[in-house]
């Protein structure tokens, strides 16, 4: 058995010393959820050559299809290493270490790396590869739920389109009539100026409604701010009772008037209770009452929307939120409202529920965090 001299075991204690930390360093990394994938991969980058036996001669690449990412004063040159980066099956890029300089007695390329080094790159290929089809996964579905999200808001809209077509009317007929009759009265200054004044009313209150067509329509960027839950429910009830007066719905407000703030956004927020205002009045094909109530409990604000229809049997409702899961008819709904409500509340930080008995309504309870972001409340 050959032994080691002190010298030789300490160099080799330091270099795998590197070669921990490195791994250690990555990890950290990667755990590092709210970092970008180019930002992931230029941190890991820059933490390869360190690792390394002659780290101020080394530099690192790592591809991914397209993006190439590179430590400083990057260089290449036949002293390299390199492991394929294997993700969902194939081949999608490398990562690589090059020794800009060769080392005094290795002419060889192949000789400038320790073999212990080559199995360091391969592990943090590993990793990588790991880590970034993580990422992609994790894009995708973001980019799945905003997809859903939006199209969620488009089928509400649809719903909507008939009675915003005859609000939108009224508006533009007033608008149309009195300048008809301001053009009548051209020589009377003051009948006009009246006539002007009732043009521009009616064109504030179209732009009232196409706003808040746009509130509910429109794929807004997310984000965060301090949000009255209470005047978001007046303004979204304001928009719908009038579209369903006809059908027999009657809609009551309870209303805490001492309700914390949330921090949150407010387009989605709104997205919500549209979503769940609309579900009960579904439930309600003979007409009936749609009762929201605004409440503080255990430092949360708790939003319930309460219907008197047909209401749910117990198997409904262990289903309700569920993508796709619907009880409608084919060409009624996708069953993606309620899917859509929990993936906003949970990303808020808060949670739902329902509770409901066949024949007798249902009532959904919606608790948010008051007073404070998603993060705080999870700590």
């Amino acid at each position: 058995m050959i032994r080691l001299g002190k010298k030789e075991e300490y160099s080799h204690l330091i270099e795998r010393n590197k070669e921990l930390t490195c791994l250690y360093e990555i990890a950290k990394i990667v755990a590092q959820s709210e970092k970008t994938l180019p930002e992931v991969l230029k941190a890991v980058v820059s933490a390869l050559p360190p690792a390394f036996h002659y780290p101020n001669n080394a530099c690192a690449r790592i591809r991914l299809d397209d993006l190439t990412v590179v430590t400083d004063a990057f260089a290449k040159s036949p002293y390299k290493i390199r492991e394929r980066l294997m993700i969902e099956g194939r081949v999608r890029g490398a990562v690589e270490v090059f020794y800009r300089e060769p080392h005094p007695g290795e002419d060889d390329p192949g000789d400038h790396f320790l073999p212990e080094e080559r199995k360091l790159l391969k592990t943090i290929a590993r990793q990588s590869a790991v880590m970034i089809e993580t990422k992609l996964t994790g894009e995708k579905k973001i980019e799945l739920e905003n997809q859903l999200r939006h199209a969620d808001r488009l089928a509400k809209i649809g719903q909507l389109t008939a009675g915003v077509a005859h609000e939108l009317n009224e508006p533009l007929a007033g608008i149309l009539g009195f300048a008809e009759l301001a053009a009548k009265k051209i020589d009377s200054p003051d009948i006009v100026l009246r006539y002007l004044d009732r043009i521009i009313q009616s064109c504030l209150h179209a732009r009232e409604i196409i706003r808040k067509m746009i509130l509910f329509g429109g794929p807004a960027p997310p984000r965060r701010e301090k949000v009255n839950v209470n005047h978001l429910i007046t303004e979204g009830v304001a928009f719908i009772s009038p579209r369903f007066e006809k059908s027999g719905i009657r809609f009551r407000c309870v209303l805490n008037p001492a309700l914390p703030m949330i921090i949150a956004d407010p387009s989605q927020i709104t997205q919500v209770i549209v979503n769940l205002v609309i579900n009960a009045i579904h439930a309600m094909p003979e007409g009936g009452d749609v009762i929201i109530t605004t409440r503080e409990a255990d430092d949360a604000v708790q939003i319930l929307v309460q219907d008197t229809g047909v209401g749910m049997e117990p198997h409904i409702v262990e289903q309700i939120f569920l993508p796709f899961f619907t009880t409608k008819d084919v060409d009624k709904g996708t069953g993606l409202g309620l899917s859509v409500v929990h993936g906003i509340v949970s990303s808020h930080g808060g949670a739902i529920a329902v509770s409901s008995k066949k024949g007798e309504g249902a009532t959904f309870t919606l608790s948010l965090p008051a007073g404070r972001s998603p993060d705080e409340a999870t700590h």
